[in-house]
């Protein structure tokens, strides 16, 4: 019973549900986007859904429509996910140049000084 404990309440184990029932939220609404545009297609071509599309003689309708789909699902992470997040995750939480000596190299070399100062030689 306690490792069924340990195995229920680690925090991987929570991370992981919240992060699949926030992608499933996440992908209605991406859905639902992708579906408002096919409609505004459809009010500018006169056809959202290309299902019953035979090109010579070949159904490829569903097809097209999928392939439409998937571009315009595709712009719609991109342009309003992927682009709006890398935006407000650098302004908020600006990458860091790794510019000089790292802080426990940095450290390091100070203990090794102050040890050489202590036994009286010269510090390298």
């Amino acid at each position: 019973m306690t490792g069924f404990k340990a195995f229920i309440l680690r925090g991987n184990l929570v991370e992981l549900a919240v992060a699949f029932i926030m992608a499933t939220a996440f992908a209605a609404v991406v859905t639902a986007t992708v579906g408002l545009i096919m409609d505004l297609i459809g009010k500018v071509g006169g056809v959202p859904d290309f299902s019953d599309y035979l090109w010579h003689g070949i159904s490829i309708g569903a097809w097209l429509t999928a392939v439409i789909s998937f571009v315009i699902m595709a712009a719609v992470v991109y342009f309003f996910i992927v682009l709006p997040y890398t935006e407000a995750k650098e302004r908020f939480f600006p990458t860091q140049d790794e510019k000089g000596t790292p802080e426990d190299i940095a450290l390091l070399t100070e203990i090794r000084d102050l040890l050489a100062a202590q036994q009286g030689r010269p510090t390298p």
